[in-house]
């Protein structure tokens, strides 16, 4: 697993009392680099993701996609020969549990899958740490997912692992809240062999930017939706 290129990448706005804590989580010597996107910060998200080891870029726009977009271009923008082999995406608001990383790499290790979804569908989840209006969207995007694509998604959950030649070819574009939902539905187009393992889910430390206000909610929701009929 060592010789395995791997890089996480975990977008991150004002996070900075827990981004601290989810890079200490990550299993150590199992990933080659951490890069974390400051998206737009007003706190010292920045400072504290390098005090814990991560790379740092700025994506002064605004959006989940943005900043994952910025942290593949960093990535892929190195000559060929540094570029990784297995590319994991994080969340930096410690709702994710860091060290359950081995679960999500074992498939595509083994050869049994391009791409792995860690399902808090599955999995345990803290009281409270998925609230009513996440739980109904999850399900009904993976509801949707099913219906149009004969997939077995249960959940968009952010943690998640793709082989990086894999992710090259979905030729991501979503800027904001559709991120997750893109890389599932095109995946699915694209015939790609996704799993899910289950995934420990707990609080956030912060109020989240999305499901924690109303146009947040309402934003999300609705990308979600329009991003599965736009490839429908």
């Amino acid at each position: 697993m060592a010789a395995l290129r791997i890089n996480v990448i975990i977008p991150a706005h004002n996070e900075a009392k827990a981004i601290g804590l989810v890079l200490a989580e990550i299993p150590a010597g199992l990933v080659r680099e951490v890069i974390v996107v400051d998206n737009n910060s007003t706190d010292d998200t920045s400072a504290a993701a390098r005090a814990g080891g991560a790379t740092v870029l700025h994506e002064l726009r605004p959006g989940y996609g943005y900043a994952c977009l910025a942290g593949m271009a960093y990535a892929f923008g190195k000559p060929q020969s540094e570029w990784p082999d297995i590319v994991v995406f994080l969340d930096g608001d410690h709702s994710d549990f860091p060290e359950q990383m081995p679960d999500l790499l074992a498939p595509l290790l083994r050869g049994e899958a391009d791409m792995v979804i860690g399902s808090r569908a599955l999995g345990v989840r803290e009281k409270g740490s998925l609230l009513p209006q996440q739980r109904f969207g999850n399900w009904l995007a993976a509801r949707l997912l099913r219906l149009r694509y004969g997939t077995t998604t249960t959940d968009l959950g952010p943690f998640r692992a793709i082989l990086a030649p894999a992710l090259r070819r979905l030729n991501m574009e979503d800027q904001t809240y559709g991120w997750t939902c893109e890389m599932q539905v095109k995946a699915a187009r694209l015939g790609l062999r996704t799993v899910e393992v289950p995934v420990r889910y707990r609080k956030r430390i912060g109020t989240s930017k999305v499901s924690g206000t109303v146009r947040g909610t309402l934003g999300a929701g609705y990308k979600i939706l329009w991003t599965i009929f736009k490839y429908w």
